[in-house]
């Protein structure tokens, strides 16, 4: 629509005797009760003008219907001029922008973007949150890359830590040598047992120990530092417990307020107890073995990560996602203590008495914020500043995109800005898409619990009920076996992913499997069924690709299709700018939607003649092309058939 904008401006030019931008120029799609497919925003002129925002489109209007061919008839409402392109320029975008080769490809804009997602520990299988980054990094890329960036795919692997010692020392405990062949299982399931089965240990290691504090509080087990922080939660326990016996029974807001201090400084207790256990002094010291290279236990930590990797390559091959590059937090943990030292030395940081190293932000409305322990060992922090000088040492981007959940909103603040102060190259373009967790309808999932929902296991039970649900109408008894094989895999991974991202990533969502595999909703298979369903009438009706016909004025229903198909490009631009694919999703529900409307109300088989079958087909071969495309943003693919 920039030939409007340039009209616009020429017309504020002439009627008002101003020059103005064409960024002053506000143009946005006419809201569905009124008459007209592009509005102009007139209240911004009317300083030009001297009039009120009615008169001031009206002149406008009157203006641009006479020097644009393309503009059939418009109307004003308060400070809104609608205007009514003609069917001609609708018929000839079809034609020409629609159905070419080029459409929606966006040329190179000679940016570097990097989006880093995924982001998996080696003590565990993948889940279903961690499906929902996958699948945002992954579409969020290409969409990117539509928009005309170079994209750069990256995966952080967080393969060491305590947790990582964790998995490893119940193995060699309880694992008897057991390994993913001999026991059947995949090496993150195998790996990932191992992680169930320490906590379980744990918390049986933990059950004297607790007792001895709550019933004989005898504290002799611990250091001063860790006394001093029992000793204040019991006392802090003792006079919630006596709140409660005052608190009337009725009231439980209170109630349920005071259940809850008492549970949280219980937690207080077991974190510090847990340190004192048999097991977690093990873990301590394997850690402590694994930092200094012993060979014995760098043996044990390569067999069992290189499990896992084979168990995630497979995962991450059934759930259609890819990456350029994998860092490892094995090799970067080390990483930033050149830059705590350059920021001593520009003021940046500044130490205290006990050598440990912070940056004050309380200016910026944070805190204070530890970045080196007096020990001199690093801190998380610490390494995520060597890590993202790392990346763009390597790709010099222009943009650096962070796919984590919303828990770590403020360590992205605080790092981002700390990156800032120091004044490194990429600082300013880096940014947390925060997304929200994924809940079920039974509650939170807890890893080392083993109550998650096992990403594998997930999708096997997506493809079994897309199975049910197309097997339920009969219409593919005629296929074979690897083209039913492979319907429902397509079918069942497009409702999980389309579920996870139509939702606006900032959002908390519910994940309904039943919900998602509706065949008739607001879900992936309703949109891939719509592509099947277009595919079949080009089939029957033959459909001749690349003839244009000649028809005089369109029906509303195919207006408003053509209309929606043109928006394509400026849906993906959107979609770009905020990070989101949940643009997309909704668009491409809209095209399936509109499509389906035009189906009913403009018959193709049973057309007055030839000419309008076969515009009625070039329109039905377009919307197949968007939603195709459009699906294929989010990492989901159509059938041809279904």
């Amino acid at each position: 629509m920039n030939f409007i904008i340039e009209a616009a401006v020429k017309a504020v030019k002439h009627l008002y005797q101003t020059d103005i931008e064409p960024a002053a120029v506000s143009i946005q799609e006419t809201r569905k009760e009124f008459e007209g497919q592009v509005t102009i925003v007139t209240f911004p002129f009317t300083k030009f003008s001297r009039k009120g925002p009615e008169q001031t489109g009206t002149e406008i209007g009157e203006y641009l219907k006479s020097e644009l061919k393309e503009v059939a008839s418009f109307n004003v409402i308060k400070g809104f001029l609608n205007l009514s392109i003609s069917d001609e320029y609708w018929i000839s975008q079809l034609y020409n922008t629609i159905t070419a080769d080029d459409f929606a490809v966006a040329k190179q804009n000679g940016q570097k973007v990097m989006v880093e997602y995924s982001s998996p520990n080696t003590n565990k299988p993948l889940h279903l949150g961690h499906i929902r980054n996958n699948l945002l990094g992954y579409s969020v890329a290409e969409i990117l890359a539509a928009d005309g960036y170079e994209v750069i795919k990256t995966n952080l692997v967080n393969d060491r830590g305590i947790h990582i010692c964790k998995s490893m020392l119940a193995w060699q405990k309880f694992g008897n040598g057991e390994t993913p062949e001999s026991s059947g299982m995949k090496g993150d399931h195998l790996v990932g047992k191992y992680y169930v089965l320490f906590d379980k240990e744990l918390r049986e290691q933990l059950k004297p120990i607790l007792a001895e504090v709550y019933e004989s509080n005898n504290l002799t087990a611990f250091k001063e530092v860790q006394k001093v922080k029992i000793e204040e939660a019991l006392a802090t326990i003792t006079k919630v417990k006596a709140k409660q016996a005052q608190t009337p029974e009725d009231n439980e807001k209170l109630l349920k307020e005071l259940a809850d201090k008492i549970e949280a400084e219980e937690n207080k207790i077991k974190e510090v107890a847990k340190n004192v256990t048999p097991i977690m002094i093990e873990t301590q010291q394997m850690l402590q073995k694994w930092e200094a290279g012993d060979e014995e236990v760098m043996n044990l930590w390569r067999t069992m990560n290189g499990w896992v990797y084979a168990g995630f390559a497979e995962t991450y091959k059934q759930l259609g996602v890819d990456f350029d590059k994998y860092y490892y937090e094995s090799n970067t943990y080390l990483l930033g203590k050149d830059i705590i030292e350059e920021g001593l030395a520009k003021g940046v940081f500044f130490k205290k008495e006990d050598s440990s190293v912070w940056i004050d932000l309380t200016s910026d409305g944070l805190d204070e914020k530890l970045v080196l322990r007096g020990d001199g060992t690093s801190v998380y922090i610490t390494q995520d500043m060597g890590t993202a000088q790392l990346k763009y040492n390597d790709y010099h981007m222009d943009k650096s995109i962070y796919v984590v959940g919303n828990e770590q909103d403020y360590h992205f603040k605080v790092l981002f800005l700390i990156l800032q102060k120091l004044g490194k190259a990429g600082a300013n373009g880096l940014f947390h898409l925060s997304y929200g967790m994924v809940d079920l309808p039974s509650g939170k999932m807890k890893s080392r619990e083993g109550t998650v929902v096992d990403a594998d296991d997930l999708m096997a039970e997506m493809k079994a009920t897309a199975k049910t649900e197309i097997d339920k109408n009969g219409k593919v008894d005629e296929f074979d076996e690897d083209e039913k094989a492979q319907l429902y895999h397509t079918v069942g991974m497009g409702a999980l992913k389309y579920f996870l991202l139509k939702v606006d990533p900032k959002k908390r969502l519910l994940f309904d499997p039943n919900e998602s595999i509706n065949l008739h909703g607001h879900t992936g298979p309703y949109i891939q069924y719509s592509h099947a369903r277009i595919k079949s009438v080009l089939k029957k009706a033959g459909y001749q690709v690349d003839v244009k016909v000649d028809i005089a004025e369109l029906a509303g229903i195919e207006l408003d299709l053509i209309v929606l198909l043109n928006r394509y490009p400026e849906i993906i631009k959107e979609a770009a700018i905020g990070y989101s694919p949940a643009v997309i999703a909704n668009y491409a529900y809209d095209v399936a939607k509109t499509f389906n409307k035009f189906y009913d109300e403009s018959p193709i088989m049973k057309a007055e003649n030839e000419t309008l079958k076969q515009f009625r087909l070039t329109l039905s071969a377009s919307s197949a092309k968007v939603i195709n495309n459009a699906m294929k943003l989010l990492g989901i693919d159509v059938p041809e058939r279904m």
